[in-house]
């Protein structure tokens, strides 16, 4: 109970800074040049100014700044994303359609990421000084210090390109018809190289704290008492050092839930993914303001449910927090 309330608490104080976020968005890009009436007259290819001062009245961009940030988080209280005005569909409807794309990259790569760096750390730290740690280490820095799209452009140049193995980019086989397990097969297969593509950064990161964290804890006194009463070195890392060498690996997942948010604008553009980082982009471009609001609005409450779940695991990782110590 005492985790819980700590982890609501955190949630609670997390709204201001939500508010916050949301309101120095806005204003920010009330700075950039051009807006929402100005991209769909390109795209009409054009316009008389009245038509133009018409939308914008109809849009509410006729307002001042204070006066359209104060409506729009009335109609946020109110959960109304707004209209967007580039679909011509409620903001809620467009980011619906494109959410699952991105919960599943993402939910995929923080998988692997973890496992993998968790698996690799502990394999580093048991053969510190040994070739495995030394190439692992390697791999590892080759791996956070190499741009994520480079991993992707030379994924596709290979696996799709050369040997054929793997889709090139999209979600899944468009006009295809694939429904049940075939249709879950397919889009695994469309993930593969994308989730590999976002998920090596993180991956490199997580073994290398995985692997200090090992280090640190093997060297402890309550380890070395685990030794001595004969347990096998297997049985002291799964039952002993392996639960408090996870808090550091853990508290990282709730930190950087928002850079990998991040990182699938990148990854989502370059295999042409339908999801939240690829519309993100394109409103930006298309000055679609209510939708890049509700994608930072989504994507805030994606962090903050991350993080939630992280108090709470690490709660049951650490009795202190459980007591309130």
């Amino acid at each position: 109970m005492t985790i819980l309330l700590l982890a609501l608490r955190r949630l609670a104080a997390s709204l201001p800074t939500l508010l916050v976020i949301l309101a120095g968005l806005f204003l920010l890009l009330q700075l950039a040049p051009g807006d929402t009436v100005d991209a769909l007259m390109a795209q009409m290819g054009g316009g008389d100014p009245a038509t133009a001062e018409e939308l914008r009245r109809y849009y509410g961009l006729d307002l001042p700044a204070a006066a359209q940030l104060a409506r729009y988080l009335w109609r946020l209280v109110q959960l109304d994303l707004g209209q967007s005005a580039i679909y011509g569909k409620p903001v809620a409807t467009v980011i619906a359609e494109r959410l699952p794309v991105t919960l599943l990259l993402m939910g995929a790569s923080l998988t692997l990421a973890f496992l993998g760096g968790t698996l690799l750390g502990i394999l580093a730290a048991r053969r510190i000084g040994h070739w495995p740690d030394t190439l692992i280490s390697t791999l590892g820095l080759v791996f956070y210090a190499t741009p994520s799209f480079w991993f992707g452009l030379m994924g596709i140049v290979l696996f799709a390109i050369r040997l054929g193995w793997l889709p090139a980019g999209g979600f899944e086989e468009v006009g295809a018809g694939y429904t049940g397990l075939i249709r879950i097969l397919d889009i695994a297969r469309h993930l593969v190289l994308p989730t590999l593509t976002l998920a090596l950064v993180f991956l490199a990161t997580y073994l290398r704290i995985m692997r200090a964290s090992m280090l640190e804890v093997m060297s402890l006194d309550y380890v070395r008492t685990a030794r001595a009463k004969g347990l096998g070195e297997t049985g002291v890392i799964v039952r002993h050092a392996l639960r408090n060498a996870l808090l550091p690996m853990v508290t990282l997942v709730g930190l950087q839930a928002g850079t990998m948010l991040g990182g699938s604008v990148v990854v989502e553009s370059v295999f042409a993914l339908p999801g939240l980082g690829r519309l993100a982009y394109e409103s930006v471009v298309q000055r679609d303001l209510n939708t890049l609001l509700g994608i930072v609005f989504v994507s805030a409450l994606l962090v903050i449910t991350v993080n939630f779940a992280v108090d709470l695991v690490y709660g049951r990782l650490d009795p202190r927090i459980a007591a309130g110590r």
